[in-house]
């Protein structure tokens, strides 16, 4: 089966072509036959109910500074001419980001989009986690300073993250005492009106933030992320050190739970975040990791992946 790819995506020629979950998925699906085009999400356009992207072919290398060679500009109109895209480019998950999933939402199913637009729409990766009660520490969604306040004296040392970042931005620890607080809240609603997370520190985090990479629900594999000395956030963009882990009997547990939900929702692709026994995020944007699985001699989660779509569009 050969398949014609649309991969949505920031420019691939500024990515680490070593660390960059994007790039396996191409180079996995290229070395099966598959064809693939690349655009940014700004040249994506609704005409007349139709969705067009000004895409290019390319050919992709594991080779540094020579990792892509592009075909010429041509538009692409996905319904027609496009069998996959894969949803790919970065949050933050702003009303950009949520109109690309509208325009993908009149595609999909009939182009496999990878993963379904409307439920990414529908499960923030901070909010989705709330739904399966009993998998996170505590944890406080809201705008309300004296809310806040409460919750510190409640539980103590907490993160303080805003809701709609990604890849550990803004992410910061504040012990019971420390007296910062009113000067950070105060920054976050400069930058925006969005609500802010508190959640009860977890001092497991210094031994690390696992991701477990999912594929259609089912756990395939996973790294642990180490934070830098003196840091909380791990997370691989800020500092954090990957290192190879085993799946625990707990992190099987956490994905029995919400691995159901994922297939019904078709989100196909998924990361989740766990420190100790708790999960703190299910990543249905971009979740990365998997070249670092890969490296460290687990499983190729690409190619987990890749049998799963080509599976769904024979189906189909």
């Amino acid at each position: 089966m050969s398949l014609r790819v649309a991969v949505q995506m920031d420019p691939i020629e500024r990515i680490n072509i070593e660390t960059d979950t994007t790039f396996l998925m191409m180079l996995t699906a290229q070395e099966r036959g598959h064809r693939l085009y690349v655009y940014t999400p700004d040249k994506l356009t609704l005409d007349e109910g139709r969705v067009f992207a000004r895409a290019r072919q390319v050919d992709v290398q594991a080779v540094k500074g020579a990792h892509v060679t592009f075909g010429d500009v041509r538009t692409l109109d996905l319904a027609a001419e496009v069998d996959v895209v894969l949803m790919r480019q970065d949050p933050p998950f702003d009303m950009a980001y949520i109109t690309a999933t509208h325009f993908l939402e009149k595609v999909h199913p009939k182009v496999l989009v990878v993963n379904n637009p409307a439920e990414v729409r529908n499960a923030p990766e901070k909010l989705f986690v709330t739904d399966f009660p009993g998998v996170q520490p505590p944890t406080l969604i809201t705008s309300d300073v004296e809310a806040i306040y409460d919750f510190r004296a409640r539980h103590g040392d907490m993160v303080l993250k805003p809701l709609y970042g990604g890849g550990g931005s803004g992410v910061i620890r504040l012990k019971a005492d420390d007296p910062n607080l009113d000067a950070l809240l105060e920054l976050h609603a400069m930058i925006g009106r969005e609500q802010v997370i508190a959640q009860k520190f977890i001092p497991a985090v210094s031994k690390g933030d696992k991701r477990v990479l999912l594929v259609d629900g089912e756990p395939v594999g996973a790294i642990n992320r180490v934070p830098a000395e003196g840091q909380v956030r791990s997370n691989l963009a800020r500092g954090g050190r990957a290192e190879a882990v085993e799946l625990t009997a707990r992190d099987r547990e956490l994905c029995a739970i919400i691995g159901p939900e994922l297939r019904r929702r078709g989100l196909l692709f998924v990361g989740i975040d766990v420190i100790g026994d708790y999960m703190t995020e299910i990543n249905v944007t971009s979740p990365t990791g998997a070249q670092q699985l890969k490296r460290f001699g687990g499983p190729d989660v690409t190619a987990a992946m890749w049998d799963r779509i080509e599976a769904i569009r024979a189906e189909r």
